[in-house]
């Protein structure tokens, strides 16, 4: 008794591992882009939901960050719940422990601080205080701050973002 061909298996075609990956509508522009001043282009950020009543990031761009589609030029202590603060420092040379206590009264479990258009490290003494009451701090550009604050505010994360957007 003499049996046919060996069935084929089904699988997936060989070079489907080579495949580029399509573009999607959530793929981020590059990150300086032609004649953006500074080259640091202005980025929309979307909720799913506009009606919704958490403090949002929807836009940023140079010297200014949109929340929930308002405009701001000044740097802001922002929490997913609760008013919006300005944040009276001006400069990165001119934050002091101070500036950093503020954020105390918000509670937060952890603390995005934004340092501007260019990723700085506050000095450990300026975030001392956070630290002994077991508070995160991590620090990024402003824009990388504005992108991580929704995510873990979408999260559900008793997230704090603090902006700095300087002045001359």
């Amino acid at each position: 008794m003499q049996r046919g061909p060996p069935a084929r298996r089904a699988t997936a075609p060989r070079n489907a591992a080579h495949r580029p990956v399509p573009e999607t509508p959530h793929t981020l522009p590059p990150r300086a882009a032609a004649g953006a001043p500074d080259g640091i282009p202005a980025l929309k950020l979307h909720s799913s939901d506009p009606s919704n009543a958490l403090n949002t990031f929807t836009a940023y761009g140079d010297g200014y960050i949109e929340i929930n589609k308002v405009r701001y030029e000044q740097s802001l202590l922002v929490m997913p719940e609760g008013a919006v603060v300005p944040w009276d420092v001006a400069r990165f040379e001119d934050l002091a422990p101070e500036h950093f206590a503020r954020l105390l009264d918000l509670a937060p479990e952890l603390v995005v601080f934004g340092s501007g258009n260019r990723l700085r490290f506050p000095h450990p003494r300026l975030t001392a205080v956070l630290a002994a009451q077991r508070i995160g701090v991590e620090t990024m550009d402003i824009q990388a701050a504005c992108r991580t604050y929704n995510i873990l505010m979408a999260e559900g994360r008793k997230v704090a973002a603090a902006l700095l957007i300087e002045r001359d």
